[in-house]
């Protein structure tokens, strides 16, 4: 499959879907007003660790960046460096920006922009982790052992400076030149150590198509667009790692109270009570959706050992065939559930990530989500041996039903902007006849699931195409104003 293939663009207005969803650009100015004139209320207290070389790792064009890494071999193992832009220490409670962001829960990304948390002017600007610059930082220190397996772990307040803007692309490039940046020369062996990590605690990832949008280029009209594939470098995955590693020391921190360390030993010796969090949870799969992906895996020509693990078996698929695309599809059925769960003086019943395979709280992208500012005071207030924020305990409730609301609505907004594109895009079409994968075949009223290459779309069928074959369908409906596409899989071919 070729990523990245050039189609036909089109005009498309993003802003219906941000009216529809409600979704209001403008910030409130008494919020912007805040935002402008923020000072950081933990100034005095902060530990000065610019030394430390920090770089950042985004997309190109990015301005909201949430992290700087510094990543570094040690005799013993491995030693990380991860900053992560600290909000709370500009957001006063209870202000206007603090009320506006918790109505909005998170960044909502479409393709001709963004519908942010904060007003730019902070989250862009004044917190973010640009380079040559000083910046307000929750600074976690990890040690890890020669299999990337942590030791020791904690957060502190301090001040950074980042040295370099890096992209993921320009990342592989170097790796692929062998002339990475120092600080992250150790970050793809740690990043494959790290990956094998997840796959034997049970760690579920999918590596499913994802449909995006971007700008075609080749047109002077602001508004055409391309449908794609996003293409995903191991310089992505090996990131990844960082930030999951840091949500699950975070967790383990929230978790064990003083005992933060890692070790087993207390860290501190004051009297911060354990079980004081905010986690990101997801129940276990269904006993019945693994017995189905294991009848699927058969169906496909899978060999799948009654002994391995769905991630690990996941995990050794080429995702070009069209037994992995059957397969990473279904999966999708493993991987539902996911909530946030508040710690406070008790354990509920659901504390593990079951697509991670560990507990795991969101940390480290607090410039676009909501919850990671409280989090990490939480973490913070158990390293330094102080009580949780009042106002954090308080917030706990309704942050976890912001994050529910938004992360549902989120989830619509993308779809909405996908299935609008490929509507418009594909509406000169109607009537032709594409390639495409069946990555589920049709089950009582449901319609068959399938994918086609160029243009990349995931789509429904009818007519009963046979799953995990590659076969000829008819694009019967392709509906802008409804964003509907619909593709039949003709008599002839069956």
């Amino acid at each position: 499959m070729e990523l990245h293939q050039r189609i036909v663009s089109a005009p498309v207005d993003f802003g219906a879907v941000r009216t529809e969803f409600g979704l209001a650009s403008d910030y409130p100015s008494e919020a912007v007003s805040e935002a402008r004139d923020a000072a950081d209320a933990f100034a005095g207290a902060r530990v000065d660790r610019r030394e430390i070389p920090l770089v950042t790792i985004d997309p190109p064009g990015a301005m909201d960046l949430d992290q700087a890494l510094c990543l570094t071999r040690t005799e013993s193992g491995f030693l990380l460096y991860y900053a992560i832009a600290d909000v709370a220490a500009l957001v006063v409670p209870d202000s206007a920006l603090a009320r506006e962001s918790l109505a909005r829960g998170q960044t909502f990304y479409f393709p001709d922009g963004t519908v942010p948390l904060h007003p730019p002017v902070l989250s862009e600007d004044r917190a973010s982790l640009l380079p040559d610059v000083d910046r307000p930082a929750a600074l976690w220190t990890i040690e890890c052992d020669a299999n990337a397996v942590p030791l020791r772990y904690s957060v502190t307040r301090a001040l950074v400076r980042s040295r370099a803007r890096l992209d993921y692309s320009g990342v592989q490039a170097d790796t692929d030149a062998g002339r990475l940046h120092p600080s992250i020369a150790a970050l793809p062996d740690f990043g494959r150590l790290r990956i094998e990590a997840g796959i034997r605690r049970g760690a579920i990832t999918l590596r499913l198509p994802a449909q995006t949008v971007i700008r075609d280029d080749e047109q002077t009209g602001i508004d055409h667009w391309q449908l794609a594939i996003e293409p995903r470098t191991e310089a992505d995955d090996w990131n990844e790692q960082v930030s999951l590693l840091t949500g699950m020391c975070a967790a383990r921190i929230m978790l064990d109270g003083n005992n933060s360390n890692g070790s087993g030993n207390h860290a501190h010796g004051g009297e911060n009570p354990a079980h004081v969090g905010l986690l990101r949870t997801m129940p276990p799969p269904a006993p019945a959706a693994i017995e189905s992906m294991r009848r699927t895996a058969t169906a496909v020509g899978v060999t799948w050992p009654a002994d391995e693990s769905a991630g690990r078996m996941l995990a050794a698929l080429d995702c070009n065939t069209p037994a992995a695309l059957v397969l990473m599809s279904e999966a999708t059925g493993l991987l539902r559930g996911a909530s946030y769960t508040i710690l406070d003086g008790q354990a509920p019943d659901t504390l593990q990530h079951s697509a991670i395979g560990a507990p795991y709280a969101h940390v480290t992208a607090p410039l676009r989500r909501l919850a990671d500012r409280y989090a990490t005071e939480i973490c913070l207030a158990h390293c330094a041996n102080t009580e949780v924020p009042q106002w954090v305990r308080d917030g706990l409730v309704p942050v976890v039903d912001t994050m529910r609301r938004t992360d549902a609505l989120a989830g619509k907004v993308e779809r909405a902007c996908v299935d609008l594109t490929e509507a418009t895009i594909l509406s000169p079409r109607v009537g032709t006849d594409f390639d495409a994968v069946v990555l589920r075949e049709a089950n009582g009223t449901r319609p068959a699931e399938i994918f086609i290459d160029t243009p990349p779309v995931l789509a429904k069928c009818t007519g009963g195409p046979p799953e995990g074959q590659h076969v000829k369908v008819r694009l019967d409906v392709s509906d802008p104003a409804t964003r509907t596409v619909t593709f039949s899989y003709p008599p002839e071919q069956q």
